[in-house]
C-alpha cells in the first residue's frame, strides 16, 4: 500500500506512517559486495534520503556485530599472518586464535577457514535476526543488512529466514555494489584502512593486511546470476561504479520503487552546494510571513555581495581542485605508476536555482549569465501559511489562538488552515525532485530560497532528526557550503558584514545558540552528533548579530 507521512491516511495508518501491523508494507535491503565497493556509501544516502521521506530506516552492520561480540576481533598491532603456520588447509585453530589474543587479520576471512566462517555466519545471522525483531515488532519500515552476502547459499540463507520470520509478507531486495574502476575501489580501501578494525594499526600493515582480506573474499565471491532469479521472491538491483549502470529485477512495492528511483541519481562528482535564503525584504522588515514583496536596499546590497562572493568561491574551488590533481599526479610518477589515463578534473558548472518569488528571484538578479546559469522552481517557493499569510506572528497569537499553540507544538505535522496552507511534511514531499537532482547533477548548486525550505534541505544534508529540523537557524544574509564526500557532507557557514561588504566564516565558538544534536540513526546501535545552530530567544545565533528577520516560524 502507499505510506506517505503527512499525503495519506487510513485507519491503519492515520498519520501517513507505516504501521507496525502492516508488515506487508515494509523492506528489508540486502546489500551484496565485497570490501571497498562502496556498500556503506550506498547504505549512508540511502538511509539518509528515507528518514528525510520520515521512512523510518537504519543500518545493520555485520561488522559491529563482530566488534561489539568481542572487542578483541580485529586486525591490531599484533595480527594472526596471511596463511595459516600449520600448514595450507587455510584453517585457524582455537588455540592459534587464543595466541593471537584473538585479532585476526585477513586470514580470519578465509573461506577455507572452517571455524571462523562459522563464526561469521553466526554473526550474520545474529545481526539480520536483530533487523527482523526492528522491522517486524518494531516502528522501523525500512532494515538494510550490510554484510557482503557474498555467496548464492548466504543469500538463499537470508531470504529464507526473513521469509520464515515474516510469514512470507516482508518484501526483499538485494542489493549488489560492483565496481570495476580501480581509482573508486583505491579511494574506498583509503577509507576503509581509517575505520574500527585499522584505527590502531600500522598504515603500512594495515594495508597488506586488507588487500589480503579482499583476496580471501574474492577467491569465495559469486555475483547475482540468472540462477537466482528463479527462485520466488528474488528481487535485485545490481550498481555498477556507484550509479553509472544500474541493473534490476522483479522489484515490487512503494519502498523498493522509492529505493530504485533514488539510486538511480548518484554520482561521486566534486562539487559544492550552497544554500541561503534571499535577501531582506519588505516584509522582513515589518515581521510579516509569506507574500511576495520586493527586497529592501540592504537586501540588495547583500545580493550583489552575494554575486560577487560565490563568483570568488568558484574560481577558488577550481585553484583547489587544480592542485590536487597537481599531487596525485606527482605521486604517480614519482613511484613510476602510468599517467596514461590520467586527466585533469572539468571544471564544473554552476547554476543558481531560485523560487518563483520576487525577493528570490531579485536576489540572483546580479549573477553574469555568462558564468551562472538561473533558474527558477516553483518547488523552492517557502511554505504557505494559508489564510495567515501575510500576517506577523503577535497578528497571529491574537487572531488565532488555538492555531498558534498547535503550531508551536509541532511544527512538523502542523498545517496552516485556509487555502493551500502547508506543513513541513508538505514542503518535503514538494522538495523530492529538487534533492534527486542536487544528487543527479555534477554541476555547483546554489539555492536561493526561503527559511522552511532552507531548513528542510539542510535537515536532509546533515541527517538531522525531523524534532531539529524545525529548531535550526537560516538568519537572512547567511549562506551555508557544502560538499559532499565519500563519508558524509562537510559544511560550514558563512555570514554576511554590511561594513565589509564581504562575507566571514562563522566559526563554532562564535555561535551563541548552538546544539549538539544526534543525527538520523544510520547504524543500529551506532550514535553519531552534528553541532548545528538552533534560534535563540532572541531569534538570532550569532553574537552581537546585526541581522534582522523573525526566527521563530
Amino acid at each position: 500500500t502507499l505510506d506517505i507521512p503527512g499525503q495519506t491516511r487510513s485507519k491503519v495508518s492515520p498519520d501517513g506512517t507505516i504501521s507496525r501491523r502492516d508488515i506487508a508494507s515494509k523492506l528489508v535491503i540486502v546489500m551484496v559486495g565485497l570490501p571497498a565497493r562502496g556498500k556503506s556509501y550506498i547504505t549512508n544516502k540511502l538511509t539518509r534520503y528515507l528518514n528525510w521521506l520520515q521512512h523510518n530506516c537504519q543500518v545493520f552492520n555485520v561488522g559491529n556485530t563482530r566488534r561489539r561480540d568481542n572487542a578483541d576481533m580485529g586486525p591490531e598491532s599484533n595480527p594472526l599472518p596471511d596463511s595459516p603456520a600449520s600448514g595450507n588447509s587455510g584453517e585457524t585453530s582455537p588455540s592459534a586464535l587464543e595466541h593471537h589474543e584473538t585479532k585476526h587479520k585477513a586470514s580470519f576471512f578465509s573461506p577455507d577457514n572452517l571455524l571462523t566462517t562459522a563464526l561469521r555466519e553466526k554473526w550474520a545471522m545474529d545481526t539480520l535476526d536483530e533487523l527482523l525483531t526492528c522491522v517486524i515488532d518494531g516502528d522501523l519500515s525500512v532494515g538494510i543488512f550490510d554484510a557482503t552476502n557474498s555467496t548464492k547459499a548466504r543469500r538463499k540463507k537470508v531470504l529464507n529466514r526473513i521469509l520464515e520470520r515474516s510469514n512470507s509478507q516482508l518484501k526483499v531486495l538485494f542489493l549488489e555494489s560492483i565496481c570495476s574502476d580501480p581509482n573508486i575501489v583505491n579511494e574506498n580501501i583509503r577509507l576503509k584502512l581509517s575505520g574500527p578494525d585499522y584505527r590502531d594499526m600500522d598504515p603500512d600493515e594495515a594495508l597488506r593486511d586488507f588487500v589480503g582480506r579482499l583476496k580471501n573474499y574474492e577467491r569465495g565471491y559469486q555475483t547475482i546470476g540468472e540462477d537466482e532469479e528463479k527462485i520466488k521472491s528474488f528481487s535485485y538491483i545490481k550498481m555498477i561504479d556507484v550509479g553509472k549502470k544500474v541493473v534490476t529485477y522483479n522489484v515490487e512495492g512503494f519502498l523498493a520503487s522509492q529505493t530504485v528511483y533514488f539510486l538511480l541519481n548518484f554520482n561521486l562528482a566534486e562539487r559544492q552546494i550552497w544554500i541561503t535564503r534571499h535577501g531582506e525584504s519588505k516584509d522582513n522588515v515589518l515581521g510579516r510571513i509569506g507574500g511576495d514583496a520586493p527586497l529592501t536596499e540592504r537586501g540588495i546590497q547583500f545580493s550583489k555581495a552575494l554575486a560577487r562572493f560565490i563568483s570568488y568561491k568558484k574560481q577558488d574551488f577550481r585553484r583547489s581542485q587544480l592542485e590536487n590533481f597537481k599531487s596525485r599526479l606527482e605521486i604517480k610518477i614519482k613511484n613510476r605508476e602510468s599517467t596514461e589515463e590520467v586527466k585533469p578534473p572539468d571544471d564544473p558548472i554552476f547554476t543558481v536555482w531560485t523560487s518563483m518569488m520576487k525577493r528570490a528571484i531579485g536576489t540572483a538578479e546580479y549573477f553574469p549569465e555568462n558564468e551562472f546559469f538561473v533558474k527558477e522552481m516553483r518547488m523552492l517557493d517557502e511554505l504557505s501559511a494559508g489564510r495567515c499569510d501575510g500576517m506577523t506572528y503577535a497578528e497571529i497569537q491574537e487572531k488565532y489562538p488555538l492555531e498558534f499553540k498547535l503550531r508551536l507544538e509541532n511544527k512538523m505535522t502542523y498545517r496552516y488552515p485556509g487555502v493551500g496552507g502547508e506543513s513541513y511534511l508538505d514542503v518535503i514531499n514538494r522538495l523530492r525532485p529538487v534533492i534527486t537532482e542536487v544528487e543527479r547533477t555534477t554541476d555547483h548548486v546554489l539555492i536561493i530560497t526561503h527559511r522552511v525550505v532552507s531548513r528542510v534541505l539542510l535537515g536532509y544534508f546533515l541527517n538531522l532528526n525531523k524534532s531539529v529540523i524545525g529548531d535550526l537557524d537560516v538568519p537572512l544574509h547567511t549562506v551555508y557550503c557544502l560538499e559532499p564526500k565519500p563519508y558524509g557532507v562537510e559544511w560550514c557557514l558563512y555570514e554576511y558584514d554590511e561594513t565589509t561588504d564581504w562575507f566571514n566564516k562563522v566559526e563554532e565558538d562564535s555561535l551563541s545558540n548552538k546544539k549538539k544534536v544526534e543525527q538520523v540513526n544510520i547504524s543500529f546501535k551506532e550514535r553519531q552528533y552534528s553541532v548545528v545552530p538552533t534560534t535563540g530567544p532572541s531569534g538570532h545565533y550569532f553574537k552581537d548579530s546585526t541581522n534582522t528577520g523573525n526566527n521563530t516560524n
